[in-house]
């Protein structure tokens, strides 16, 4: 049985990527995030090991001993985390060092750089689960009214700019003004935000127009639908083929009952 690593960060994408790479005869090693990683990834993996925020050593070893030469990184590891609790090594330190900026792609890309100097190429998680990737026409049974197209238009149009700098990946706008704009708070602190401005607001997901595939791609899922409903948003904006959709179909479902609007959108 072929094998291939996971570096799992936070959330459910980590146990559907190990589900999905199971089931197409993939064992999977998992190394996995102490404070970030569910536990209950132990049960979906052959193997797993627990690191630290920032030991970076300690993964490259991990798989080196487990001979592994394919990894996908699936699962975020909280911004704010990088301010509060990490203890990066020695190795993570060198490459910290030599960045010019602290962007999330130029830190992914340089740990990324650091295990194919050591054999271990990184790959795109999406190669292995492609239907997660989000298809293009309104998905839910609610398509958006006439006023709330041109919000979607004007949020994807935006937000772009706003994913181009580094920003973020989310943006909540509603009449074309923008209500809230991600930072390190994250998807859901943002949602919440816009809504506390106006209830209807439309919430768009954008990848960064330079984005590496591999890794940190935008995701939704039914939380992300939980967190609209909470904040009374009516219509979700995700990009084709670079949004990862988790528990698709349970989260139409949640869109459905909620009333929401989910749209792939397709460069507006």
């Amino acid at each position: 049985m072929e094998r291939v690593g996971l570096i799992a960060g936070s959330g459910s994408f980590p146990l559907v990527f190990a589900d999905e790479a199971r089931r197409l005869g993939f064992a999977v090693v998992a190394v996995a995030h102490i404070g970030e990683t569910v536990p209950e990834l132990e049960s979906h993996v052959e193997k797993i090991f627990w690191v630290r925020v920032g030991q970076l050593g300690r993964v490259i070893s991990v798989f080196k001993q487990e001979s592994i030469t394919r990894a996908v990184m699936a699962g975020a590891i909280k911004k704010s985390r990088f301010f509060t609790n990490v203890r990066p090594d020695l190795r993570a330190l060198r490459i910290l060092r030599h960045l010019r900026e602290r962007k999330d792609d130029f830190v992914l890309r340089a740990v990324a750089d650091e295990l194919e100097k050591e054999g271990i190429t990184i790959e795109g998680a999406t190669k292995y689960v492609p239907s997660l990737l989000a298809p293009p026409g309104v998905l839910s049974r609610r398509a958006p009214r006439r006023q709330e197209w041109g919000d979607l238009e004007f949020g994807f149009r935006v937000g772009r700019e706003i994913a181009r700098s580094g920003v973020g990946q989310c943006i909540v706008v509603k009449r074309r003004a923008v209500l809230a704009v991600e930072a390190i708070e994250g998807t859901d602190q943002t949602i919440l935000r816009g809504g506390r401005f106006a209830k209807g607001a439309i919430v768009i997901k954008v990848c960064k127009p330079q984005q590496d595939l591999r890794f940190d791609l935008p995701t939704v899922g039914p939380g992300t639908i939980a967190v609209m409903r909470e904040a009374k948003a009516a219509c979700l904006g995700i990009e084709v083929g670079k949004t990862v959709m988790l528990e698709k179909d349970a989260m139409i479902a949640e869109a459905d009952a909620a009333g929401i609007a989910v749209v792939g959108l397709d460069g507006m």
